[in-house]
């Protein structure tokens, strides 16, 4: 199975169970990072298991305290073989001086992306037209749409655009997300549980890995399917993503 977004650094004395489920279930996990200490941990974290590719990026929450030193970010932009979690928010964040900040941030991580042909892992929440503007300035074909929950004609228009989506634990919660998981096309869907704290958002408990496993579950429910149709498409649309990608590390596992 895949959790394209996850944070791992999130985690406290849970962080070796989280592993051990991880290895049990050969989950393949991209843990994002949200700033610089963020990533550091899960560079640690990703040092202790083949199956987690720790992501460098700094959230739209966070992008006030870097965007005026953008450059000394370089160095774990270039060895971060995917970038993520960037974008904009405008929903969460709700004080406007910090927008040009985040638009500030989010353009500089998507020059780097286009410069150094990665993917990207991005928060939308809000701001959905400016994300979408801002990738067709910067060409970003390879992205992945990070639990969108925004309006149905900006998801077609992503869709359009080629964006992979991924689809979480609120899909249990929502018939918004419902109406986006039947939308999603089987080639650009993907899955994730956003753990440890999506979950805790929605029900006040704790995210494990092997909520994955639920995620697939009410995926195949949704879209009229099996569970290992979810499994194997998934896998499949990552393949298709991450195929020739030379900043990705050897995906084969034993």
């Amino acid at each position: 199975m895949i959790d394209a977004h996850v944070h791992l650094d999130s985690y406290s004395d849970e962080v070796e169970s989280a592993l051990e489920e991880i290895t049990k279930h050969r989950i393949l996990t991209i843990s994002n990072s949200v700033d610089i200490p963020s990533y550091e941990r899960n560079i640690e974290i990703g040092s202790a298991c083949d199956f987690v590719i720790p992501t460098f990026g700094i959230h739209p929450w966070n992008a006030h305290k870097y965007a005026d030193q953008l450059k000394t970010l370089d160095r774990r932009i270039e060895r971060s073989p995917m970038i993520g979690e960037i974008g904009l928010d405008y929903y969460f964040d709700k004080d406007p001086s910090h927008y040009p900040a985040q638009r500030k941030a989010f353009e500089y991580f998507l020059q780097a992306a286009k410069d150094q042909d990665k993917i990207v892992n991005l928060h939308t929440k809000g701001a959905e037209r400016d994300v979408l503007k801002l990738l067709k300035k910067y060409e970003i074909r390879r992205t992945i749409v990070h639990w969108y929950s925004g309006p149905m004609g900006l998801f077609h228009e992503l869709a359009d655009f080629g964006a992979y989506f991924t689809i979480g634990v609120e899909l249990a919660f929502s018939d918004h997300i419902k109406k986006i998981a039947k939308a999603v096309p089987m080639a650009r869907l993907l899955t994730e549980t956003d753990n440890p704290g999506g979950i805790k958002w929605l029900t006040g408990k704790q995210g494990m890995p092997h909520a994955i496993s639920d995620v697939v579950r009410n995926l195949a429910i949704v879209k009229n399917t099996t569970q290992e149709a979810i499994i194997k498409t998934v896998d499949s649309n990552f393949a298709q993503l991450v195929e020739s990608d030379s900043w990705m590390p050897d995906l084969e596992f034993p």
